[in-house]
């Protein structure tokens, strides 16, 4: 026996052994898939797999670190020094760097973050005359990314009969001549060129032959830039392992497509299949509780999750008046737990379906002085000060950067205004030129205020100054000199007069100085250029996943809780309209707003207690809500067919007049009482944890 299946399960011995052929591994919550594949891996090391060959990706820059640190433990030191561990952007832009050329990129391109997404399609709006009332831009940014996502171009909607989708093709191809234009990708184009990259039989061919073993974590988030990365590296050798659960894809309106994991084996014909369905997170209520939800999907793969922990709690399910009673009783029973179960408060969980949820629970939770974490605040990538120095810093690494450029082309005010940026603009597009090119040839454009092209032109040419501090520990020094030629310490003395605030703003800066100087370290390798994509890269984790806080409450979205755990978990607000959301309903999107209720189900360790309302406030107005059909296949109940009915036509009449903030109240059925799941009447014996 290898020693790298020392202490696993049957299920588990089996997947690291197969190492030959495709390989699906059905990892349900809870059953230690990380450490299946880090055995994995290290077992193909020591049966004499050089480490170069083996490319293990996966979605998160945090995941990746940990699957490497994993690995060093288990194998002789820098025996995995050449391993490729990574996310799908990272491993991406390496080779983009290497061979983008062959795609029509530059070599310096840089990545755009969210902000910068969202400016730029407001410009190419506004370029098309296209108002942001008629065309929202995060909206047509998220369809846009959407159409990427499926590897799909403009030219659909450019021939469609309805001018809405003309004008998203319209918005869609601006926007994209943008971010050229500007030398920059944004995240899905990095997946959308590798495609392209791959598709030259003589570029793919150095992939195939190195990376002779492929490794792929939460196969299930996939979407088809990603499926396509797999199939053209691995579909030769076909040495292709996917761990993940189509029970946990709750990505789709970002792009995961679920189909990718479910016909696995009718893309790589003759796989191995193994199913890890022992869980070793919660107790055998709670996970009769989600088998009996989830077995509700036809589209699936068919497992059942075990509890290795034993029996516990029955799931506690309780009924509230409305929102404030929920907050209330969720509230009080905490402060009972803290006080007489002597729970660590940074064991419990409030999860919710809806980013407007929680408003109630923290009102009622500083009434009663318990600290909490509020999930989903402001990244520290997205402080105004974070950004102002890192567009500083693209343009000194990418002078064409518009983005970089129009963000900061007047903080601190040197005389450009906004009239004058739309002046420059304007010429820029007439003459198809770089805004930075306009403003270097300012004098020869009379339509140019000459005030704002001298500030301009004086500020790029400091920055341009410090072209030459780009490598090693100048970083640092980079960095100081930025923030001192720009002035932006005395713009922040300005802007906030109050010194606790200043002092604060002026911390996120000096982060930025701590980030350069551990970057520095790696020597001449360190250059501004991988600075800033080590940042970007960053930044994305950063914004996908915020950890819960130490020795607080965490306060979660149920999108933000996967892969997540706590001992108690509190599931509010398990109405039709909310989970499932009337959205989901009415667009047929049920079977992910289950597979949503069960990764919420499956975050408890110990205990879960569900709460829903007989009414709840909406769009200003009070309505009379149904429980959710989730509690009745929770509980083991028939879901009465009368709220079906009454669920599809109340979510079709909210999804129709939500923007005029209507609301449609329907009767609810007779409420579920707090109980037992009737799954678990029987209870299974205590499992041994392994």
């Amino acid at each position: 026996m290898s020693k790298f299946t020392t202490g696993l399960n049957d299920e588990q011995r089996r997947a690291v052994l197969t190492t030959e052929g495709p390989l699906l591994v059905l990892a349900g919550a809870g059953t230690g898939k990380t450490r299946v594949i880090t055995h994995r891996i290290a077992h193909l090391l020591a049966g004499g797999v050089p480490a170069r060959a083996v490319l293990a990706m996966t979605f998160t820059n945090k995941a990746a670190g940990e699957m490497k640190e994993r690995i060093a433990k288990l194998v002789p030191h820098g025996a995995g020094a050449d391993l490729t561990v990574g996310t799908f952007h990272a491993f991406c832009v390496k080779a983009l760097r290497q061979f983008g050329d062959r795609v029509g990129l530059r070599r310096n391109f840089g990545i755009c973050d969210a902000d910068d997404q969202l400016m730029a399609m407001k410009q190419a709006l506004r370029e098309l005359q296209l108002t942001e009332a008629d065309m929202p831009p995060r909206l047509c940014l998220s369809r846009v990314s959407l159409l990427k996502s499926r590897l799909l171009g403009a030219e659909g909607h450019l021939e469609s009969g309805d001018q809405g989708e003309v004008d998203l093709g319209r918005a869609y191809q601006r926007y994209d001549a943008a971010l050229r234009a500007s030398g920059v990708l944004d995240f899905d184009d990095l997946l959308v060129y590798m495609v392209k990259l791959l598709q030259d039989r003589a570029t793919l061919a150095p992939f195939r032959e190195r990376f002779r073993y492929l490794c792929v974590d939460e196969y299930q988030d996939t979407n088809g830039p990603q499926y396509e990365i797999v199939r053209q590296i691995g579909g030769e050798h076909r040495n292709v392992c996917v761990v993940g659960d189509d029970d946990q894809s709750i990505y789709g309106w970002r792009g995961a497509d679920v189909s990718k994991i479910l016909n696995f084996e009718r893309d790589f014909p003759g796989a191995a299949v193994v199913r890890l369905e022992t869980n070793y997170r919660s107790t055998y209520e709670i996970l009769q509780g989600a088998n009996a939800v989830i077995r509700h999907n036809t589209s699936r793969h068919e497992k059942t999750l075990r509890s290795a922990a034993g029996n516990g709690e029955a799931i506690i399910v309780r009924r509230l008046r409305d929102e404030n009673g929920e907050a209330e009783f969720v509230v009080a029973d905490m402060l009972q737990r803290l006080r007489d179960q002597r729970v660590p408060l940074g064991d419990l969980a409030v999860l919710f379906r809806t980013a407007v949820q929680p408003r109630v629970f923290e009102m009622q939770l500083r009434r009663a002085g318990i600290p909490y974490n509020l999930v989903g605040g402001m990244s520290f990538f997205d402080r105004k000060e974070v950004r102002d120095v890192l567009s500083y810093l693209k343009l000194i690494a990418n002078p064409s950067d518009e983005l970089a450029l129009l963000r900061v082309i007047n903080t601190p005010p040197r005389g450009v205004g906004g009239t004058s940026v739309e002046k420059m603009l304007a010429v820029a597009a007439q003459h198809r030129l770089p805004l930075a090119d306009v403003i270097a040839r300012g004098s020869e454009f009379a339509a140019l205020p000459a005030g704002a092209v001298v500030g301009a032109r004086a500020f790029l040419e400091s920055l341009a100054g410090l072209r030459h501090l780009q490598t090693g520990k100048d970083l640092v020094t980079l960095v100081k000199q930025v923030v001192q030629v720009v002035g932006y310490q005395e713009e922040i003395k300005r802007c906030y007069p109050e010194q606790v605030t200043r002092l604060k703003r002026w911390e996120a800066v000096t982060e930025i100085m701590n980030m350069a100087e551990a970057h520095g370290r790696m020597g001449e390798a360190a250059t501004l250029a991988s600075f800033l994509e080590d940042v970007a890269l960053n930044a994305q984790d950063d914004n996908d996943k915020e950890e819960p806080a130490e020795g607080r409450l965490t306060l979660m979205t149920l999108h933000s809780a996967k892969g997540l755990e706590f001992g108690e978990v509190y599931l509010v607000g398990m109405e039709e309209g909310l989970l499932p959301h009337a959205r989901s309903v009415a667009d047929g999107n049920v079977e992910e707003e289950r597979r949503l209720a069960y990764v919420g189900i499956t975050r408890a360790r110990r205990r879960l207690t569900v709460t829903y309302t007989e009414s709840r406030a909406r769009y200003g107005k009070r309505a009379t809500v149904l429980p959710s059909r989730f509690l009745y296949e929770m509980l083991g109940k028939q879901t009465p067919p009368d709220l079906l009915h009454q669920s599809a036509a109340v979510a079709g009449k909210l999804a129709a007049v939500e923007e005029e903030g209507a609301v449609v109240a329907a009767a609810p059925p007779a409420p579920a009482r707090a109980t037992k799941p009737a799954a678990a009447a029987k209870k299974a014996p205590a499992a041994k944890k392994r």
